[in-house]
């Protein structure tokens, strides 16, 4: 019995470099000037989800451009990337309409112009034709588009309705405890 105990540290411990890799390999689907952008826009609610709609608008016409060329490996594997990038930045935007929502940042005017934009992402999506090298990409996308365009939708009612009750909070960037 003894070996076996011996050898399970030895196991562990070499298996723990190709986990690291695999973590090191996953693809940022923002560049360095987009993070960058966005850390600026970090106190501006608005800025911040117009820049995430720009970025997302920006792979969509990735996607679009994409559509239309001759099936390769190379375009089949592009189109994977593209559409797993357009799924992550889709599923960060969801997460900062939360933490802004939480916060009554007033971002009506970033959701007014994300309603509109949602429809676009996905008539993009729905006429890119289904290949097996992309299939499961294209529908977590299609799955993720719409999750985003209900919860804009559902965040402009709320809103709209918290701001014309609390007028005296309209346009701030967080809410203040009152005193």
């Amino acid at each position: 019995m003894r070996p076996v105990f011996a050898v399970a540290p030895f196991v562990l411990w070499l298996g723990m470099p190709t986990a690291l890799i695999a973590q090191k390999d996953k693809p940022e689907p923002l560049t360095e000037a987009q993070i960058e952008q966005i850390r600026e826009a970090g106190i501006d609610p608005n800025g911040r989800l117009v820049l995430y709609t720009k970025f997302i608008n920006d792979h969509a016409d990735t996607i679009k451009s994409l559509t239309g060329r001759k099936v390769s490996l190379g375009r089949t594997k592009r189109l994977d990337e593209e559409l797993q990038d357009l799924t992550a930045l889709m599923d960060e935007f969801g997460s900062n309409l939360d933490t802004y929502s939480d916060r009554h940042a007033d971002i009506r005017k970033a959701l007014k112009a994300l309603t509109g934009e949602t429809d676009h992402w996905l008539s993009v999506l729905k006429a890119l034709p289904g290949e097996a090298g992309f299939d499961l990409a294209r529908k977590e996308a299609i799955e993720s588009e719409e999750d985003l365009a209900d919860q804009a939708k559902r965040l402009l009612s709320e809103q709209t309705e918290y701001f014309n009750l609390h007028k005296d909070e309209q346009g701030q960037e967080r809410a203040e405890p009152k005193q």
